[in-house]
């Protein structure tokens, strides 16, 4: 390798029918069939009773993030609707984002063009991701409001109500934004470990082989806390999504704290 070879966009390697296959895509079918390949042992496992390292360790993590996710929420059974989609966003995410520090990935070509690049590396994958998740939290905020009462969290009267229009309008925006972050978040993330990688092995040379193993440890650490961080904020769009922004007096947590009267209210938030 004597030369540095980047592209932000992901690069076709071949085409079935009018379908293009990208380096991405096929990296990212091997991380997601290792994942799926992973999970169905874990049950295959559970269903037989047995247990061992692998098992415990994604048993933890189920239970530790099916619990973050009832917090953040406030809602058990939104919050158990809601986490088969978010924890297969962090199991993808991580997978995929993991198998591209293998070596190999950016070093290897195909005509030229590198055989494999990770999946969170292309922007395509990062949006996708994103739209899942803002949809999402628009049909959880039609289940809680309704239709009229999830268009009023963005357009309201301006003459009857100037600062909750604006609030609003602000709201239409940040629905935006929120995803758009999201999605540039992740992709700026991955590639430039990609990147890091390909610049350490082109530096180093033959001290690739002690300099390399460290980085790709702080890459496998900077995956996870990526898959995390995606899964978190889709339960917190979701949660906001749910939330009412007008009638403050109904749907105040903080309210309901210093109201005996609406204990029963605390009680179903607390739940």
């Amino acid at each position: 390798m004597d030369k540095l070879h980047t592209s932000l966009a992901a690069e076709t390697l071949f085409h079935i029918g009018p379908v293009a296959i990208t380096n991405s895509m096929l990296l990212g079918a091997m991380g997601s069939l290792l994942i799926i390949a992973i999970l169905v042992y874990v049950a295959s496992k559970l269903k037989k009773g047995q247990t061992n390292f692998l098992v415990g360790l994604v048993q933890w993590a189920f239970e530790g993030f099916l619990g973050q996710a009832e917090e953040i929420i406030g809602d058990k059974q939104t919050a158990r609707r809601l986490f088969p989609l978010a924890i297969t966003m962090f199991f993808v995410v991580l997978a995929t984002y993991w198998i591209a520090v293998i070596p190999g990935v950016g070093v290897l070509t195909w005509h030229g063009q590198p055989l494999f690049r990770g999946l969170p590396a292309d922007l395509n994958f990062t949006f996708a991701l994103a739209i899942i998740t803002m949809v999402t939290g628009q049909i959880y905020a039609i289940r809680a409001h309704g239709w009229g009462g999830n268009v009023g969290r963005y357009l309201r009267n301006p003459f009857k109500d100037p600062v909750g229009a604006f609030e609003g309008v602000l709201e239409f925006i940040g629905e935006f934004s929120r995803h758009i972050a999201l999605s540039f978040r992740l992709f700026g993330n991955a590639f430039a470990g990609e990147i890091l990688l390909l610049v350490v092995l082109l530096l180093t040379g033959f001290a690739a082989a002690f300099a390399l193993p460290l980085v790709m440890v702080f890459e496998l650490f900077i995956g996870f806390i990526q898959a995390y961080v995606f899964f978190v904020l889709t339960v917190i769009f979701t949660s906001l999504a749910v939330q009412s922004h007008g009638a403050h007096d109904e749907h105040n947590v903080t309210s309901l704290d210093h109201s005996p009267a609406d204990t029963s209210k605390k009680a179903a938030v607390a739940e």
